[in-house]
């Protein structure tokens, strides 16, 4: 019996998604450009030929990354905003970053690497840009959390936090045996709030 489209649309999502997976192991590992696509699919398990069913290319593979973590990104704020008060969209924001970076360290590190990148690198800072910018977007949204709590400079306070928070990230991005995250949490997350 053929499949439904639902059962081919989900079929092609589990494969792109591995074919992602697989891809942010591999950059991870040998960088952007030192990666190929040969390196992605022998990865993922799957033949190179199949792999272009799905990605054009490095780039194309790039691109979907970072629409992904922007959609990640996005996400997290919309159910934020959908707690009652503000300390508590602040804190679920806090608690979903530091959860992400504790099962996924090196991914948070991919992510970061990708933000800092040279700006002469083309292909790379195409892509930074675009996380960079949804960053700001969220930022502003974050300032107005802040806003609503009555701080005296809400800008300020939302970069403090932000700083602070994802300090706490890189350091535990990469010391994750010897950091203290859940003991820094409640510290960190009591100085705000």
């Amino acid at each position: 019996m053929p499949r439904t489209r639902e059962e081919n649309e989900r079929i092609r999502q589990m494969a792109k998604e591995n074919i992602s997976r697989a891809a942010i192991e591999v950059f991870i590992e040998k960088g952007y450009h030192a990666a190929s696509i040969d390196d992605v699919a022998r990865r993922a398990g799957i033949s190179k030929g199949l792999l272009y069913n799905y990605f054009s290319g490095k780039a194309d593979l790039l691109r979907e990354l970072i629409l992904s973590r922007i959609e990640e990104i996005v996400q997290v704020m919309k159910e934020a905003a959908t707690k009652p008060t503000p300390v508590e969209q602040l804190m679920y924001i806090a608690e979903h970053a530091l959860h992400n970076v504790q099962e996924r360290p090196s991914v948070y590190r991919f992510y970061l690497h990708i933000q800092t990148h040279p700006e002469a690198d083309e292909v790379v800072s195409t892509y930074s840009q675009l996380l960079k910018d949804e960053m700001t977007r969220q930022s502003k949204h974050q300032v107005d959390i802040f806003r609503k709590m009555g701080v005296p400079n809400p800008h300020l306070q939302s970069l403090h936090f932000s700083t602070a928070l994802h300090g706490m990230m890189l350091m535990y991005a990469t010391y994750p045996e010897n950091f203290p995250l859940p003991e820094l949490k409640v510290k960190m997350l009591s100085t705000f709030f």
